[in-house]
């Protein structure tokens, strides 16, 4: 009787060990926010991690920004208990790891004074030269910009920008605006239209905007040198009121200021 009953202890214990949930990392953010799961990566100053239930719920990815976080705390303890458990890939877990801290902004060494005077050495007088400045790289993206209402009028470039992102456009070719007209991506000064989006800028020009929930457009014409004030998707689309007796397409060079860990 007392070996059944030390056995059904033991099984109750060990059910007990699997099934309790294990502890997550924390990762708090600059802004407040804060997200616990699991670490799983580091690449491109870029956090992977792994946020969700492991036995039956879904797990999901998050992926964050090193520059947008504040601190990291590992949990050692959670990690410990995911390698005992069966049925879980726990490859990227570890059974301790530090705490980690993002560099502080502007840190200056201190200057500690030695315990035993000594005499001050004086180095010799030398001319500061500044630091030889690198200038940003761009990588480039081609895509046609329809002037029809097709996708409501406007053409998702697939760039996804950083606010403070430099941005270089160029343009090329013509579109049909109906009535026989034609159009350059400077578009027509000339012809009047009530309904087009940007109504000081020419009709039938190339225009731009980023984000799809807000109306902050952007004249880019023939060619426009910018800096993205927002984060979002880049759209291009033609400035006019009446899109569905237009046709042909513009073709686009977009070229993007390389930025640590800006997703394409």
């Amino acid at each position: 009787m007392k070996q059944v009953f030390l056995r059904s202890l033991m099984m109750v214990a060990l059910a007990l060990s699997v099934t309790l949930p294990a502890l997550a990392d924390t990762v708090r953010l600059k802004d407040g926010s804060v997200i616990r799961g699991q670490i799983v990566n580091f690449k491109n100053e870029q956090f992977t991690i792994l946020v969700g239930s492991g036995t039956r719920g879904r797990k999901s990815r998050i992926t964050v920004y090193m520059e947008d976080v504040d601190s990291i705390e590992f949990d050692s303890a959670g990690s410990a208990g995911n390698t005992s458990g069966s049925g879980e890939d726990n490859t990227s877990n570890t059974s301790s790891q530090p705490t980690y801290q993002p560099p502080p902004a502007n840190t200056q060494p201190t200057n500690t004074q030695p315990t035993n005077p000594q005499p001050s050495y004086q180095p010799p007088q030398t001319t500061s030269t500044p630091a030889p400045t690198t200038n940003p790289t761009f990588f480039q993206i081609n895509t046609r910009v329809r002037s029809d209402n097709a996708s409501n009028g406007w053409t998702n470039t697939g760039l996804v920008v950083r606010r403070g992102q430099r941005l270089r456009i160029n343009a090329s070719g013509r579109v049909n605006l109906g009535n026989n007209r034609t159009s350059t991506p400077d578009g027509l000064p000339s012809i009047p239209d009530r309904d087009k989006l940007m109504r000081n800028q020419p009709t039938g020009g190339l225009i731009a905007v980023i984000g799809d929930d807000n109306d902050d457009f952007i004249f880019i014409g023939r060619s426009r040198d910018f800096v993205a004030q927002r984060d979002g998707v880049l759209f291009l689309g033609v400035n006019e009121g009446n899109l569905s007796d237009n046709s042909g397409a513009f073709d686009v060079v977009i070229e993007a200021e390389s930025m640590s860990g800006n997703p394409r």
